[in-house]
């Protein structure tokens, strides 16, 4: 589904991770791997040269917003963030996608908590995705020991690095051990499959369609995903052109209404390492006349409804990507997430599933700040974050 040719909003990732760890290697093989799709970057070096803008700026040309001698989070507040994301945001531009690169200095929960607060009507929270450099990961915690909370704040994290690592498996397990609920994503050279981040833009126009074809062929790669895993753990093995070894995803069709309750407890209780759910749902009786396109991102979560366009099929229809997850058994939730059938239906059935429709009179989520504030004064790594709360 893309989110600027169906007037949604767009989403902004924020790619964090301790100097050197390849954060600006990943980004570079987003934008050569984008599928078509348009990336805008928000690049914060730390110093006065800018060098991480220069390496992307070929790239992106326009489309950098450049911030250098200062830590974003401590530079702007919300309201001058959106001034730079108003600049990639603006329809004249055409950006599916915007990253923002941290300085490896930068405290990610900062940076989130001024997204949840932007008031900027184009935009919606995209994810955190921390970055690891396996092959120093052991004497980084030990320099940076608040690693450990920003791995249990990330909706992604991508393990770098692996071929240089010694022990990769042990590193692997370890950052596992560490986080929450994220996805948890080994990587070489910060080659990850972009569709983890953001739909890549189809090689044809389709208008009011999920960009079903390109993850169908997806889906075909992944029935080999436990003969590959193996090699997704360590890719210096190889199958290093194989970036959907890494992640499973899922494509979910169904002609039955969904249950409102019943889906929101499925969301309540989605498993770790589900990082993406994005589509179509119908909710039959209890809304005639929308379908809800869903934003999932991590524990992030948005409905939008919009009118059934004349003559289509009411279908609901999803796409979920994560690592380690079992597809099977999520298929079978999701089945079971349908209605009875019955003509009836419980007025405040929809209560759980609006509370995630954001207000267009307010478009800042106040309660997702304040939920983030509190967390990010804990002390306690494992205290409930701005995602957790959307739950």
């Amino acid at each position: 589904m893309s989110e600027r040719s169906s007037g949604r909003q767009i989403p902004v990732v924020v790619l964090a991770g301790f100097l050197g760890s390849g954060k600006t290697t990943l980004l570079n093989h987003l934008l050569h791997r984008s599928g078509g799709s348009r990336i805008g970057a928000i690049v914060n070096d730390f110093g006065a040269i800018e060098i991480d803008a220069m390496a992307v700026a070929g790239a992106l040309g326009d489309s950098t917003v450049s911030l250098g001698n200062g830590c974003l989070c401590c530079a702007v507040d919300s309201s001058e963030l959106d001034v730079y994301l108003e600049r990639l945001a603006r329809p004249s531009a055409g950006i599916d996608v915007i990253v923002i690169e941290a300085s490896g200095l930068a405290e990610p929960q900062e940076l989130v908590r001024m997204l949840l607060a932007s008031e900027h009507p184009g935009i919606v929270y995209g994810g955190l995705v921390e970055v690891v450099d396996a092959a120093e990961f052991d004497a980084t915690r030990a320099r940076h020991p608040e690693i450990d909370r920003h791995l249990g704040l990330a909706d992604l994290v991508v393990v770098n690095k692996l071929d240089r690592a010694a022990d990769a498996g042990r590193v692997l397990g370890l950052v596992r051990s560490l986080v929450d609920r994220a996805a948890v994503v080994p990587a070489s050279y910060g080659r990850i499959d972009p569709e983890l981040l953001f739909d890549c833009r189809p090689s044809e126009e389709r208008i009011g369609q999920l960009s079903f074809d390109d993850l169908h062929d997806h889906d075909h790669d992944h029935s080999e995903t436990a003969e590959t895993a193996e090699t997704a753990e360590n890719p210096a093995d190889g199958h290093g052109g194989h970036l959907h070894a890494a992640y499973d995803s899922l494509s979910f069709v169904s002609g039955r209404p969904s249950d409102p309750r019943r889906l929101m407890r499925f969301l309540d209780s989605r498993p770790a390492g589900l990082y993406r759910i994005k589509g179509y749902v119908d909710f039959g009786p209890y809304d005639v006349r929308n379908r809800y396109a869903v934003h999932a991102v991590g524990r992030f979560l948005r409905f939008y409804p919009e009118p059934w366009p004349a003559g289509e099929e009411r279908l609901t229809q999803l796409v979920l990507i994560g690592a380690g997850i079992d597809t099977a058994a999520l298929r079978t939730e999701l089945e079971a997430c349908g209605s009875d059938g019955a003509s009836h239906t419980d007025e405040h059935a929809m209560w759980g599933v609006l509370r995630y429709v954001q207000d267009p009179e307010d478009p800042a989520d106040t309660e997702d700040v304040s939920a983030f504030e509190d967390a990010s004064e804990s002390e306690d790594p494992s205290a409930p974050d701005v995602h957790a709360a959307q739950f």
